[in-house]
């Protein structure tokens, strides 16, 4: 093989293991070999940006595109430094033109040695020159399928942050058959799930898709637990498994979780595999077994759980960032529940139930879940956010008490608005006079970010000129003081945004929708005692937002009372929502016992 190609290939092995030093070590070698040639500069520049040096990264990129201006490694540089700055209108076309020539490339160059291929299986053989060329070309592809799958993941992560959820998804589904390390095939495929939640799939599709997820997982064997003592009233060991124990949304609803459990009857053990933080401390508080699994593979994640000889095993994140679903794919536990985390199925064989209740899924329906329902009367999480920070006090006044016009707010995950739901906030601030709407998150904290949002409002006639758009920031709770409705969001509603907004004094408006997660946020105001803010429809949707929106004295009515009505709510009875929780827990684990679930 050419010396050159080695090295290029040895320096893409350094970046898949993130070793920067690594890629610089490659990088003099190829200076020492030529210094005209822009693959030494290009190296360099790649270990720069991963190491955070993004001045460095640009001008070594700009020295290697002088001696070749269409040389790839040094363009997708160049896009990831623009990433890095938040250029994201830069930096999407930039991948995407590095994703089309490389591929462009690489089916060139695969052609040319499947040519080759064809010569030698006939017989014919190869000169001794043209074997090495086909080493050649066999390196070349590798080397672009590693630029094109790296493309391909910051191409997802921009689009996502560029509140374009559908070619993020795309994106992360083509970095996923690119990739030829079975662990990241498997957790880009398992994002591109996530992705696919925030647009309308169908549950039977969303099954189907998740299925595929399994079959990625390299080399897993799961427990049997032939030797389990099947004993029904035994006092049951619960695993709570998450990356997620610390300042997260998730957090917000884990407390009861770890701390209003009967310790008479149950042992609880949480498995931490993410970083930790005064969140994190506070749990560790709670009278639990703490295990740090940080690090760990999922294999031997999954045997200390074993070791610990966890009854039910409870994962807390579903298909979220930095999963824990390779760890349940071992099956640790001899029954194994998903939930709170993430709001469709995982798709796993070796996961029984889907803790649920029965607004998101009604008794009559599974809606494609692969799980089975572990249905709780009350909504399926508890929320408890004192467990986490104070809470700042509720403004006392309603914006439209004060300027005497309405003001909507979504201060939700701006990939959650879908062109629908744009339409629909449309028609009714067409029908609320004078009304004005905040839309708050990370898209707007960029200018790239805020332009695009604003194209998109405008391709679909929105007011412009009633249109705040404001960056996220710390101190957003005290901001849900400017707002008088908050917009809740279909098909992917809020979970953790409705429930402060409500806290801090502000009525969600939501729609029931037709699929599990779509379901959440009423699930939330029905559990709240707010049911009258659900809407069945479109029409209604809109319908409630501009009756509430005329009526200003209901307004400040929930200002003064949603903190507290929401307190003394089953929402927030953490004692309650246990007790409950525990008597599915006995429920199944005695079903184990007599054999009637596996």
């Amino acid at each position: 093989m050419d010396e050159r190609l080695n090295w290029l290939l040895l320096a893409d092995k350094f970046a898949s293991e993130g070793d920067p030093r690594g890629m610089r070590a490659c990088a003099r070698e190829l200076f020492d070999m030529d210094g005209n040639l822009p693959d030494g500069p290009a190296v360099m520049a790649e270990a720069a940006l991963y190491s955070g040096s993004f001045d460095e990264a640009d001008m070594l990129a700009r020295d290697a595109l002088g001696m070749d201006e269409r040389h790839l490694r040094a363009r997708l540089v160049l896009a990831g430094v623009a990433g890095q700055e938040f250029r994201l209108d830069e930096e999407i076309p930039m991948l995407r033109a590095v994703i089309e020539d490389a591929l462009q490339r690489q089916a060139r160059v695969e052609r040319l040695r499947k040519e080759l291929d064809v010569r030698l299986h006939m017989g014919k053989g190869i000169p001794e020159d043209e074997k090495l060329l086909r080493a050649n070309q066999a390196a070349e592809e590798k080397i672009y399928r590693h630029i094109i799958a790296k493309a391909q993941g910051w191409l997802a992560d921009a689009f996502y942050l560029a509140a374009d959820p559908e070619k993020a998804a795309e994106a992360l589904k083509a970095a996923s058959e690119l990739s030829e390390d079975a662990e990241q095939r498997a957790d880009l495929y398992s994002k591109y799930l996530f992705m696919m939640n925030y647009r309308p799939t169908s549950p039977e599709a969303s099954r189907r898709m998740a299925e595929r997820y399994a079959a990625l997982l390299p080399g897993v064997t799961p427990y049997s637990h032939q030797e389990v003592k099947r004993s029904p009233d035994k006092r049951l060991r619960i695993g709570y498994l998450s990356p997620d124990f610390r300042l997260h949304a998730v957090a917000y609803f884990v407390a009861p979780l770890l701390r209003d459990f009967d310790e008479k009857n149950f042992t609880v053990y949480c498995y931490s595999r993410g970083n930790g933080d005064a969140v994190t401390k506070r749990f560790q508080r709670f009278p639990v077994k703490w295990r740090d699994i940080r690090g760990r593979s999922g294999r031997t994640a999954a045997r200390m759980i074993a070791e610990d000889h966890i009854d039910i095993l409870v994962d807390l994140s579903g298909h979220s960032q930095n999963n824990c679903l390779d760890i349940m794919a071992y099956r640790p536990a001899p029954l194994q529940v998903t939930g709170i985390g993430y709001m469709n199925t995982t798709g796993l064989g070796v996961m029984d139930y889907v803790l649920s209740d029965e607004v998101c899924m009604p008794l009559a329906r599974n809606e494609g879940f692969t799980e089975e329902p572990m249905r709780l009367a009350g909504c399926h999480l508890c929320y408890d956010p004192g467990a986490v920070r104070e809470m700042p006090p509720v403004a006392k006044e309603a914006p439209v008490m004060v300027n005497g016009c309405v003001t909507f707010g979504c201060f939700n995950n701006f990939a959650k608005v879908t062109d629908d739901m744009i339409c629909l906030w449309r028609a009714a601030m067409e029908r609320v006079r004078d009304s004005r709407i905040i839309i708050k998150g990370k898209v707007c904290s960029i200018p790239s970010g805020q332009k695009m949002v604003r194209e998109r409002l405008m391709r679909l006639h929105f007011p412009m000129g009633r249109v705040e758009l404001r960056p996220y920031s710390p101190d957003y709770l005290e901001q849900y003081g400017d707002i008088d409705i908050s917009l809740d969001t279909q098909p992917y509603t809020g979970g953790l945004t409705t429930c402060e907004s409500l806290f801090m004094g502000v009525p969600v408006v939501t729609m029931r929708g037709r699929s599990h997660g779509a379901r959440f946020g009423a699930s939330i105001l029905q559990s709240a005692d707010l049911g009258e803010l659900v809407a069945e429809n479109q029409m209604e949707y809109v319908k409630k937002i501009v009756q509430l929106a005329s009526n200003k004295e209901l307004i400040q009515k929930y200002r003064n009372a949603l903190r507290e009505h929401l307190l003394k709510s089953r929402l927030m009875d953490s004692k309650a929502y246990m007790r409950e929780l525990e008597g599915k827990y006995r429920e199944i684990w005695k079903r184990f016992c007599t054999g009637n679930a596996e």
